[in-house]
């Protein structure tokens, strides 16, 4: 049964309510993590095994999740992973021990990871029913969120941060309940576009390369989510102004989203990744050795309109293997976006935070390097 356009409508703008309701749990977690880590006294490489058990529960939940993304469980899928993140984040700000955040930032993850799959899963088959792009400006809809989220996490500095965590998680908890019907109803289907299948194969040695470019630009996401504020309080900035780190960052990837079809359009997907792969790098590696608050703002800034384009752009090349391809892809990004905080974190550990921050940068710059590689096919 073919779907109607009311109905793909309906279903995009749930999803793309979905994407910003993550984007908004990412950010106040991550913009307030200096909080986190002052009220249960932890030391670095404490802060860096919390964020490493929320990444390994992650690596649960995005199994578990794909195991389950069967259509019809899709709608009660993204319920229930959106409620149990939304729980687990009121749950992390009552923590104030290192054992209970352990627990905690497990389920946060592996909530984290169902969530993120049913609504990627949710998003295929609504962009095959459409019969063109939406994942972009869904992602974009993601930046949004966690705009909004490092906002708020900005303008309610003063207030403690497992109050902001329970009234966060409480609300999008109440909102995704209150959707249910809508849910329930999601459109889509499992066949892509016919001219996808005319499309032809990618070796094995280019699917390999466009995962480690998406784990390379995911790291600078995760580096930022975790440890722009953490960053910014360290340079002696003010708790409002090491929240802002993150909103900066985000609102510039989302910008960069917004006109990213546009950009490519105009100047093709090789180049302008590597443009904005070397923006982001030139960009972080000025804010964190300038080791001044305006320069590392503008430096997070840079970093996420450097890095904007570059994921959807690996996503639509994998695209020309199929779905299998773009799964691959996926995977191995991810791979980036959960240890790479973690990993920044035992490298600060060993040496100074800014020295650990050179790392995302020195990955952007090898993006910029090897993208003409991997984006050598023509793209849509």
């Amino acid at each position: 049964m073919r779907e109607t356009p009311a109905a793909i409508r309906t279903s995009r703008c749930l999803l793309t309510g979905y994407f910003a309701g993550l984007g908004v749990v990412m950010a106040v977690w991550g913009a307030r993590m200096p909080a986190v880590q002052q009220t249960a006294r932890l030391s670095t490489p404490d802060l860096a095994m919390v964020l490493l058990t929320a990444a390994l529960g992650m690596v649960l939940g995005l199994q578990v999740g794909g195991r389950l993304a069967r259509p019809d469980r899709l709608p009660s899928l993204l319920t229930t992973g959106t409620v149990a993140l939304s729980a687990c984040l009121a749950l992390l700000g009552q923590c104030r021990t290192l054992p209970s955040l352990l627990v905690a930032a497990w389920a946060f993850g592996a909530a984290h990871g169902v969530a993120d799959v049913a609504a990627n899963a949710a998003a295929v088959r609504c962009q095959n029913a459409a019969g063109r792009p939406i994942m972009s400006s869904l992602h974009a809809a993601y930046s949004i969120g966690a705009l909004g989220g490092a906002a708020l996490a900005a303008a309610t500095a003063h207030t403690p941060h497992r109050t902001l965590f329970l009234a966060t998680g409480l609300s999008l908890a109440g909102l995704a309940l209150a959707v249910t019907p809508v849910t329930r109803s999601l459109s889509g289907t499992d066949q892509p576009p016919a001219q996808a299948a005319t499309q032809p194969a990618l070796s094995a040695r280019t699917l390999l390369l466009l995962g480690a470019l998406a784990a390379a630009s995911l790291l600078g996401e995760g580096a930022a989510a975790d440890w722009a504020a953490v960053h910014l309080h360290s340079l002696g900035a003010s708790a409002a102004v090491s929240a802002a780190a993150f909103a900066l960052y985000s609102a510039a990837m989302a910008a960069g989203r917004l006109a990213g079809d546009r950009l490519t359009q105009a100047f093709s997907a090789p180049t302008i990744v590597r443009a904005g792969a070397l923006l982001a790098a030139a960009g972080l590696t000025t804010g964190v050795l300038a080791a001044t608050v305006p320069l590392a703002l503008a430096g997070w800034a840079a970093l996420g309109l450097g890095l904007s384009i570059t994921v959807p752009c690996l996503i639509t090349a994998a695209g020309l293997g199929g779905p299998r391809a773009v799964a691959t892809v996926a995977v191995i990004g991810y791979l980036g976006l959960l240890a790479g905080p973690a990993l920044i974190g035992a490298m600060a550990s060993l040496t100074t935070l800014p020295t650990a921050l050179l790392l995302p940068a020195g990955l952007a710059a090898a993006v910029a390097a090897l993208s003409h590689r991997a984006l050598e096919h023509p793209t849509p």
